[in-house]
């Protein structure tokens, strides 16, 4: 569930194992430490794993290639790099030509300038035909400029319009998780403050579900990692068949899941927190080279409701004591913030 105090287990044991690893504490190393340790990024426990039973040397090396391979927020400023770097350039030439452009009007105008000048004296046939022959080359030759400047100018902006896509793709991978393909935790938190600000300004409803897999490290320890993704990928995808439009439905962490329900109230996020109980709940763990059926998944659910003035903090505890009721009273369960349970189990916990 979500406790403050296993964060801090983790950060703690991150920073002990990088000391054992003799691996210098830098935020980037302590990022792929944490994330091998909270097991929240299944292709870093599974490469540091094997290099740390190998007793494998952590080499500067080492470290950059995994967090290129494994850490979407790495590959994503690598990518906004080359992205920034290639808009710079684009602009530079971008300018460039326009700056030309600007020469050749600047050019093409004084032409007409001094045509117009020798234009005020007499002039014979053939000098008018020259000087008129003069300006018709002119002309056709900034007609031509134009065009070929028009021609750069759009495969320009073909090609801004191609960093605009490369940029947008980068900000939708550094706001989603790679195993599951829902929000991760950093889309949650920024959809958090949104949805604060809305019941602040607005009087938005807005509601947060908790959801933990229930009995999760049975399916790790029984089945293996693989299929422990394959259990959360199924959740996910349960996850965004109940919710649209502005909800949003994220990997918190580990096995753990928040859904937030814009324009729902405490019943109605209470109501959806059962419609992804029941969908999970039909869910069956299947050995796809047998058959076999290796078991059912469920889910408990904690539910509570935004209130004006009040932190994030304040509704994730909330709702995180809803997780810890459902929990209690024997999983499967949804539990929102005023049910006679939470009471109950407050009251024995006093």
């Amino acid at each position: 569930m979500f406790k403050p105090d296993r964060e801090q287990g983790f950060a703690k044991a991150a920073l002990d194992l990088m000391g054992e690893c003799n691996v210098i504490s830098t935020p980037e190393n302590f990022e792929l430490f944490y994330a091998f340790v909270s097991g929240e990024n299944p292709a870093i426990t599974q490469i540091m794993g094997t290099a740390i039973a190998a007793k494998k040397v952590f080499t500067p090396e080492l470290l950059q290639d995994l967090r290129m391979r494994c850490l979407s927020g790495a590959r994503a400023a690598l990518a906004m790099e080359a992205v920034g770097s290639n808009m710079g350039a684009m602009i530079d030439d971008v300018l460039a030509k326009l700056e030309t452009a600007s020469r050749d009007t600047v050019d093409y105008k004084n032409t007409l300038s001094a045509a117009s000048g020798e234009l005020g004296g007499e002039r014979s046939p053939a000098d008018l035909r020259k000087l008129v022959e003069g300006l018709i080359a002119a002309t056709r030759e900034m007609e031509q400029r134009t065009k070929s400047l028009e021609g750069e100018l759009q495969a320009s902006s073909e090609q801004v319009s191609e960093l605009r896509d490369k940029l947008d793709n980068v900000r939708k991978e550094s706001l989603t998780d790679p195993l599951t393909n829902i929000a991760n935790r950093k889309a949650f938190d920024d959809a958090v403050r949104a949805a604060i600000e809305a019941v602040q300004h607005d009087g938005e409803a807005v509601t947060l579900l908790l959801c933990d897999i229930d009995h999760f490290k049975k399916f790790n320890d029984t089945w293996g990692h693989q299929t422990g993704d394959q259990v959360l990928r199924l959740v996910a995808s349960c996850l965004s068949e109940n919710t649209k439009g502005r909800d949003t439905a994220a990997r918190y962490g580990g096995e753990e899941f928040a859904v937030l329900l814009r324009g729902s109230g405490l019943d109605a996020g209470a109501h959806v927190a059962d419609q992804i109980r029941q969908t999970v709940e039909t869910k069956k763990l299947v050995k796809k080279s047998t058959g076999d059926v290796l078991g059912t998944i469920t889910i408990s659910i904690g539910v509570a409701q935004f209130a004006p003035g009040e932190t994030a903090e304040t509704v994730i505890r909330r709702a995180d004591a809803c997780l810890y009721g459902a929990k209690h009273n024997g999983r499967n369960l949804v539990i929102h913030q005023n049910d006679p349970r939470m009471a109950a189990l407050e009251t024995s916990a006093a």
